[in-house]
């Protein structure tokens, strides 16, 4: 099994890219859109740094299924931005996603992706289900809410 891990997905949202990142580097504005949002409903959060953009943070910690961790952003411009994420539980984890505007005509192309190391416990959870299977429909779901959102914000 590869040392590293890599997941990607992508969508093609009606709007403008400043309306789509705006929902990404704001990370308050997650709750809704967010796969993993729900998970906890009484999952406790903070929040850090400015209210958006590089340096903005949010810090989580919820039940078994939402586990503890802080995402913090790393880069953000026009283009692109990084997002650092760090589990604590159910397991001690990190990874960076990515997003990726293209805005052509009437529309933005989004990339979503995740890249992260396969711990020891990854790899064995691996041999069960790899990281694709386990975050894909995820990101799915994720990109689905993100351009239902986006879309109404710009009137398309």
């Amino acid at each position: 099994m590869a040392s590293e891990y890599q997941v990607e997905r992508r969508t093609r949202i009606h709007a403008p890219a400043s309306v789509v990142r705006s929902r990404i580097v704001d990370l308050r504005r997650w709750e809704s859109w967010s796969p993993w949002e729900g998970l906890d409903p009484a999952q406790e959060r903070t929040y850090g740094g400015p209210d958006a953009g590089e340096g903005a943070w949010y810090a989580w910690r919820g039940n078994r299924k939402a586990g503890e961790g802080r995402m913090e952003v790393t880069h953000a411009d026009d283009e692109r931005v990084d997002v650092a994420l760090r589990f604590v539980k159910p397991f001690r984890s990190e990874a960076i996603n990515t997003f990726q505007f293209v805005e052509d005509d009437d529309a933005t192309e989004v990339v979503w992706s995740m890249r992260g190391e396969n711990t020891t416990l990854m790899r064995v959870m691996g041999v069960f289900m790899s990281m694709e299977k386990m975050l894909g429909g995820q990101f799915d779901q994720g990109l689905a809410s993100l351009k239902a959102e986006a879309e109404a914000d710009a009137g398309g």
